[in-house]
């Protein structure tokens, strides 16, 4: 195993749009929404040791998951657990891990994961990241995966396709990033040939990536250039406290990838979703006759037709004549939803904490 290469797992994010399931004081990825016994971040970790040692995995994530990721992934040092002291997306995140592991060790490649994703193919996602290493240690190279469309998704962002990487089949330049498109653009996208979806995976070398953030984002990179030597020092926390919060919420997308001139995209095939929303984990679920979905919780229906039905506790759900429909029962929430208006969740979860408080978000 390449001792040089690093992988950096973010795991700070709220995911509100999986409420009443992921609250602010357990979010989606340290949830067990598949039975597995595991949560999505000990299933990314799991996934990425075939290429990374344990030793060469970085968590960065907020510090109020401190505890919570201690306790799931013991086997992480605590010197490899970046505790960020604000929410500032993904850039910021990501230039400080850069940091971090550069002073470890100069010669850093890393891969940058999200930890909540599902990957149904571990194979062709180790094989691909080794490959995507592999072709940003061989140049100055910024890399993110492309998932191919199965279908005209408006809910991820689309990278579109250029001119073939010499030597590397499946790579390419990227031409394009596309926001969340309508489902018009989504459908002509997914036509074309031309576009992929965005899974926010990325390789880069740590000199790479910083390079980018000092040529493409300064404001950043001038926050996180220590005037003397503190990363992977008893200083970091301390330097971090002060500067983080200073930065720009924004994301790596943004800051960098859209608008760098040696971005390539690596077109892979997965049995990949980014398990953003209800919807998706319905999507990815196994279904009944009725294609209904029930997530480890005991469901009597009656005319009841492609609908997701997930309970925490141990309580028994009748339900009538719904169709396309979730319903999530959690603790002190109950969500029944049309799953069409599923983007809304995001919404009325920011109008709970403003008309009751905190106590049930």
């Amino acid at each position: 195993m390449n001792s040089h290469r690093y992988c950096v797992i973010m795991c700070g994010g709220v995911g509100s749009r999986f409420w009443p399931f992921s609250r602010n004081d357990k979010p989606k990825q340290f949830l067990d929404f598949f039975g597995t016994g595991k949560s999505l971040l000990q299933l990314t970790v799991d996934r990425i040791l075939p290429v990374v040692g344990p030793d060469n995995i970085i968590l960065v994530t907020n510090r109020q998951y401190a505890d919570i990721i201690r306790q799931q992934l013991p086997q992480v040092k605590e010197s490899n657990i970046l505790l960020e002291p604000a929410r500032r997306n993904t850039a910021p995140c990501i230039c400080w891990a850069a940091h971090h592991i550069q002073a470890l060790d100069p010669e850093a490649s890393i891969v940058t994961l999200p930890s909540d994703h599902l990957v149904l193919k571990e194979d062709a996602f180790r094989q691909a990241i080794e490959k995507g290493l592999d072709f940003v240690e061989n140049g100055n190279r910024l890399l993110t995966l492309g998932i191919n469309p199965t279908n005209p998704n408006t809910g991820y962002g689309y990278i579109q396709q250029g001119s073939p990487a010499q030597d590397y089949d499946g790579i390419r330049k990227v031409k394009s990033f596309t926001e969340k498109p309508d489902v018009e653009m989504a459908k002509m996208f997914l036509s074309s040939g031309e576009f992929f979806w965005n899974a926010g995976i990325f390789l880069w070398s740590a000199k790479s990536i910083l390079d980018a953030f000092e040529k493409y984002s300064p404001d950043i990179a001038q926050l996180f250039d220590a005037p003397e030597p503190v990363y992977a020092t008893d200083k970091e926390a301390e330097f971090i406290e002060d500067s983080f919060p200073l930065s720009p919420s924004i994301s790596i997308d943004y800051a960098i990838m859209e608008k760098a001139d040696n971005v390539y995209v690596e077109t892979v095939d997965l049995g990949w979703s980014d398990l953003g929303t209800w919807s998706a984990l319905y999507e990815a679920s196994p279904k009944n006759a009725d294609g209904n979905v029930t997530q480890n919780c005991k469901v009597l229906t009656s005319d009841c037709n492609g609908t997701m039905f997930a309970v925490n506790g141990d309580k028994i759900i009748v339900a009538a004549g719904l169709k396309d429909y979730i319903v999530a029962d959690n603790g002190n929430a109950l969500l029944i939803c049309p799953r069409a208006d599923e983007q809304k969740v995001r919404q009325v979860v920011n109008e709970i904490k403003a008309t009751f408080g905190d106590r049930f978000v």
